[in-house]
């Protein structure tokens, strides 16, 4: 993925519309890519600044904006347990299959 694609997911992954492997791309480029990273905390502290004066509140944005990054690495890492947990149970199922098989041939 280029910093062109990622630059264009911004307003996904803000929206919290990503996921899956578009959600895992995304982040792994903003770890490796200090310009797009940059990109991204400028439309968070802008798109979360300008609600939050609306609203009136008090807020420290620059730790908010590492929370959600922090929450996108934490749902990256959980789908790729479910994805481990997914593969173990589909090799479980074929050992089964192919011990029934085994069986009956024997017996």
């Amino acid at each position: 993925m280029d910093c062109k694609d990622v630059m264009k997911m911004i307003p996904d992954f803000l929206n919290k519309d990503l996921k899956g492997r578009e959600l895992k791309s995304f982040v792994e480029h903003m770890e490796k890519c200090k310009d797009c990273k940059e990109e991204l905390s400028i439309q968070f502290l802008v798109q979360e600044g300008m609600a939050r004066l609306e609203d009136g509140d008090i807020f420290d944005l620059q730790n908010e904006f590492d929370r959600v990054m922090e929450d996108a690495r934490r749902k990256m890492q959980i789908g790729r347990l479910i994805n481990y947990f997914v593969y173990g149970v589909e090799a479980l199922a074929i050992i089964t299959i192919v011990t029934i098989i085994v069986l009956i041939i024997v017996l």
